[in-house]
């Protein structure tokens, strides 16, 4: 004979909670103290085991639903009800049914052992209770330390403690026996229930002690972490409320899989960023990232971690060359050319001179590592700030080509670059890359290599500055230089000479004809 009986939630320790997961569905077969679904309070994410067994039949709440203690959460067919009333008719045939609840003041012993505290072993540091306390569901008990976090220990029943089985300092583990406890009430589990009724829980719902209790996850996803021997403060969590969930993991295990089978990562681990409600600070607006921020911001980032960076400060005197190019234009201007030269001009051509004289400059490391592919073509690539973000176009063959030809060449791909229309061909083959603010300002910075380039050459804004000539300071037009480098394949000799051989032919130019 079988009957519908009413799950209702138990007490959780906390006035409500919003379900997160179902973890049955209608039709299964469940047994007591199964865990059917999963909840998350203010401070903890639960797993909710049922008092009673038997087949599902409905389920009465849904995923976000917020729930508290005595609400409906299932009705469970349960089969042979019957036979356990018999043994309470068997023990005193001739009582009245008032007499079948005399049990109820009945006690028994409790064993309180260690729930999941999300790792393999932690200290016992403080014992908070004593032999004869009563203790109440959720009190805490012990304090236990582990290698990232110190953490309470709450009791899932309440009672009086009759043998604590643990000193400070014992190492302990998920299911260690930590106290005996007299808890009163169990008997009323076998006496017989009206459908209606909420049936009384041994114990409460199997609340997860955190290792980090910022870490909002159930203990599901806590266990395949456990397995996998992942960090979950390091996972960034997508669920509501900043819940990590099984998806995130996946999603963290996937990443680190590839990055492993690329090796360009070099088996470095980046802490995910802190999720952060900058809304309780004030008003806020969220802007998508563009196109072209979403495609170099994780390779600048792979460039900044995997390169060993190295940084060369200078000053090139322009005076001369400055003089020069403002002549230029004025004859160009006459001639009605429609070409005005640049300062960057004439970087890009000391950029190659110097390549053509440090052959290391100009080349690109093997994917293995263990070779040096050098290149003999001079392509610049120079860095073009767009209104959706930095772009990088290559002008090829530098060192063959005139001012003039270099000007066309530069004002025909930051055309292209500013109406998004260049293409991947524009963007490849670089030798090396000039990022130029002198435009817009600043003394000094430090530019990130454009890997598969090993170096990349910094301009800052030029200003007028007093240099001594050997017998007088006198005013000259001066130019910040930042030689960045990858120090696998470039030392800080080479380093310094190549910076050195820039400001030479920019300071006489001279000596790009040589």
């Amino acid at each position: 004979m079988s009957e519908l009986k009413e799950f209702l939630l138990p007490d959780i320790g906390a006035d409500a909670a919003d379900i997160t997961d179902i973890l049955v569905a209608v039709g299964d077969t469940i047994a007591e103290d199964q865990d059917v679904l999963t909840i998350e309070g203010d401070k903890a994410s639960m797993d909710v085991p049922s008092s009673v067994a038997g087949v599902v039949k409905e389920i009465k709440v849904n995923v976000g639903d917020s729930v508290s203690e005595g609400n409906l959460v299932l009705i469970v067919e349960v089969a042979g009800s019957a036979a356990a009333e018999a043994p309470a008719a068997e023990e005193a045939p001739a009582a009245a049914p008032a007499e079948a609840a005399a049990p109820a003041a009945a006690t028994a012993v409790k064993e309180l052992c260690v729930p999941d505290i999300g790792g393999d072993e932690v200290e016992v540091t403080d014992i908070l209770v004593a032999v004869g306390d009563t203790i109440t569901e959720d009190q805490d008990v012990i304090t236990v330390e582990g290698d990232k976090a110190s953490m309470d220990v709450p009791a899932p029943f309440g009672g009086v403690v009759k043998e604590i089985k643990i000193a400070t300092g014992d190492k302990v583990s998920e299911g260690s026996l930590i106290l005996l406890v007299e808890a009163e009430g169990e008997a009323p589990a076998a006496a017989p229930s009206a459908p209606a009724e909420a049936p009384k829980a041994a114990a409460p719902a199997k609340a997860e002690v955190a290792v980090n209790k910022e870490i909002k996850a159930s203990p599901s996803v806590r266990r395949i972490a456990r397995e996998f021997d992942l960090d979950l403060n390091v996972i960034a969590a997508s669920g509501p409320k900043g819940r990590t969930t099984k998806e995130d993991v996946q999603k963290y295990v996937k990443g680190q899989l590839q990055a492993a089978k690329s090796g360009g990562a070099g088996g470095l681990a980046v802490a995910a960023a802190p999720k952060v409600d900058f809304a309780k600070f004030g008003e806020v607006e969220v802007k998508e990232l563009s196109r072209i921020q979403k495609i170099s911001g994780p390779a600048l980032h792979r460039n900044w971690v995997t390169i060993p960076h190295v940084t060369q400060f200078d000053e090139a005197d322009i005076t001369e060359l400055e003089e020069f190019r403002k002549e230029q234009n004025a004859i160009a201007l006459k001639q009605d050319l429609g070409v005005k030269i640049s300062p960057l001009v004439f970087m890009m051509k000391a950029v190659a001179k110097a390549l053509q004289q440090y052959p290391n400059f100009n080349s690109s490391l093997s994917e293995d590592g263990q070779s040096l592919i050098l290149k003999k073509y001079f392509n610049i690539g120079i860095a073009v700030d767009t209104p959706n973000g930095l772009v990088v176009p290559v002008v090829k063959d530098v060192l063959n080509k005139g001012i003039f030809e270099i000007c066309r060449d530069i004002a025909e791909i930051s055309k292209k670059a500013r109406a998004g229309k260049l293409t991947a061909k524009d963007m490849q083959g670089g030798s090396m890359t000039i990022s130029s603010l002198g435009g817009i300002g600043g003394t000094q910075f430090t530019p990130i290599v454009n890997a598969p380039e090993v170096a990349i050459l910094g301009v800052s804004k030029s200003a007028i500055k007093p240099q001594w000539n050997g017998k007088e300071f006198e005013p000259r037009m001066m130019v910040p230089l930042a030689l960045s480098y990858d120090h696998r394949v470039i030392d800080g000799a080479d380093g310094a000479r190549f910076i050195t051989a820039v400001n030479k032919h920019l300071s006489d130019l001279r000596t790009l004809i040589l």
